[in-house]
């Protein structure tokens, strides 16, 4: 089944094309990261699957077929955005009891339990907790819904290094119990090498990559020549590389950071070229 569907999926803000062109089929089951630049596209595109907006051009359809923003759609997703949907002014216990009388299904024991793992007092006001216990907060929250599809939009962006490790653990974690679907934007290009196993990539309104991760880094390779190094692209397996130098595997980072800095044109194909 697939989790996310776009066809021609575009969006137009005035003038300016936010997102056009976009073509995905994104499966169940895993955790796909979306990376790019400040202003690529990324949070349009993840307020079109949510259905927060609609599209200018093309179609988006979520959870096998339906249509994003659709009730049967939005009781199936949940929705975790940067600056963290709390109510700061009231406490954990509120934010469970409002959270729970907004939705049509919600976990109240088992948030109450992650919540208890997880060392948050139940009487501290949302404000008062740290960047870390908020995030928390904020994915325990949209976890007691229950949701086949988490869609988290730079949830750990303002996050210290070990905030930022308890929170995908916790990500994680619920894709394996729950089997959750994960579908996250992030910077954090190093981190999702641990975590990611589909990557799209968004550059100036356009997917400029999408696939397995597998699947994509054995498709490319970083060639040392000289003074100059080059992320290729491999297009076919007769297992040569018609190259000098030396060759090695490229990690996702390497991998984004190069398609980012080719902004008219994709790392050089070889043609007939192996692994």
């Amino acid at each position: 089944m697939n989790i996310v569907e776009t066809e021609g999926l575009g969006r137009r803000f005035g003038s300016t094309w936010a997102l056009r062109d976009c073509t995905l089929t994104l499966p169940e089951a895993q955790l796909v990261a979306l990376v790019g630049p400040n202003g690529a596209g990324k949070s349009t595109l993840l307020n079109l699957v949510v259905g927060l907006t609609a599209p200018t051009a093309g179609k988006v359809s979520v959870l096998d077929g339906r249509p994003a923003g659709s009730p049967d759609a939005l009781d199936g997703i949940a929705f975790v955005a940067q600056n963290m949907p709390l109510y700061r002014h009231l406490s954990v216990a509120d934010m469970l009891h409002m959270t729970r009388n907004l939705n049509r299904h919600f976990d109240t024991a088992g948030a109450h339990r992650r919540l208890d793992e997880l060392g948050i007092p139940a009487r501290k006001r949302a404000g008062k907790l740290s960047g870390g216990q908020q995030a928390q907060l904020a994915l325990t929250l949209a976890l007691a819904r229950r949701p086949r599809l988490l869609v988290l939009d730079e949830p750990t962006a303002s996050l210290d290094p070990l905030a930022r490790h308890d929170f995908m653990a916790t990500v994680m974690t619920a894709m394996a119990d729950e089997g959750v679907s994960v579908l996250l934007s992030s910077h954090m290009l190093a981190e999702l090498e641990r975590v990611a196993d589909h990557l799209v990539l968004i550059s100036h309104g356009q997917v400029r990559l999408d696939g397995a991760v597998e699947d994509l880094l054995a498709d490319h390779r970083l060639v040392s020549e000289a003074q100059s190094h080059r992320i290729v692209r491999l297009s076919a397996t007769d297992g040569t590389l018609p190259l000098t130098g030396e060759s090695r595997a490229v990690g996702i980072e390497e991998l984004a950071l190069s398609y980012l800095r080719e902004s008219s044109a994709p790392p050089l194909t070889l043609a007939g070229a192996g692994r």
